[in-house]
């Protein structure tokens, strides 16, 4: 599939904004929105260029199907409100652009984000193991489940540093930790700052759209491709 030049530019304004969205995220855990204002009026100028300005209005029209469920999902705290707006503004800026043949839709982008977004939870893992086979006590302290306890070493780990974290204990009062499995929300929760406690790492969202795009331009819906390879194993099988 051969994208003409203007939707290479489109490609080009969304990893820059992308680029320094994230970076922003990352280094501050806030972005301002007149980063989304500068790329929206970027997405308009974009429209008024096309050579057939309303075939794009339909594709952006179509690619916007993306805002009600940004918002919903900002409004029950699944992410944050960047997060919402980045994808908003990403679906009028470049809307379902890809260089794969694979079929992609207005979600594939949050699709992809949201698998990847899986990813931290095998980091914790293999750094939770590697703790218990040098016999670091990472549970002192707690009366919990064995359950829990496992539960606990998917969402997080016991950070001996202060920083991004959304704390994952609190102190009942005898004095016995239990484990805090609540949904964090970085625009509502204060980042943990305490030292040798459980905490679950706060990996802006935002990364992983930006790589859920990249993925998207190069490879697709991962989801899509997934269900396809699983389709034609069990028609070989058969």
């Amino acid at each position: 599939m051969i994208i003409p030049n203007i939707d290479l530019l489109r490609i080009i304004f969304s990893i820059i904004m992308f680029s320094v969205a994230s970076l922003m995220d990352f280094k501050n855990r806030e972005i301002p929105d007149r980063l989304w204002i500068i790329f929206g009026g970027v997405s308009i100028i974009m429209i008024l260029v096309e050579p057939d300005i309303q075939h794009k209005l339909i594709e952006v029209g179509i690619s916007l199907i993306i805002t009600p469920v940004a918002l919903l999902l900002w409004r029950f705290g699944i992410f944050g409100g960047a997060d919402a707006l980045c994808l908003i503004v990403l679906a009028a800026l470049a809307p379902q652009a890809t260089y794969s043949d694979k079929i992609i839709t207005p979600l594939t982008t949050l699709t992809n984000a949201a698998i990847l977004s899986i990813v931290p939870v095998f980091v914790n893992i293999t750094r939770n193991l590697i703790s218990i086979i040098k016999h670091v006590k990472i549970f002192e302290g707690f009366k919990e489940s064995r359950i829990r306890k496992c539960v606990a070493m998917l969402l997080g780990y016991r950070t001996n540093t202060g920083g991004y974290y959304f704390l994952m204990e609190k102190t009942d009062p005898d004095g016995s930790k239990k484990f805090d499995f609540s949904i964090k929300n970085a625009e509502s929760t204060e980042f943990c700052r305490s030292y040798n406690a459980w905490a679950i790492p706060a990996i802006p969202f935002l990364i992983y759209i930006f790589a859920g795009f990249i993925i998207q331009l190069f490879i697709g819906d991962m989801v899509m491709n997934l269900f396809s390879s699983y389709t034609n194993l069990s028609n070989h099988g058969s």
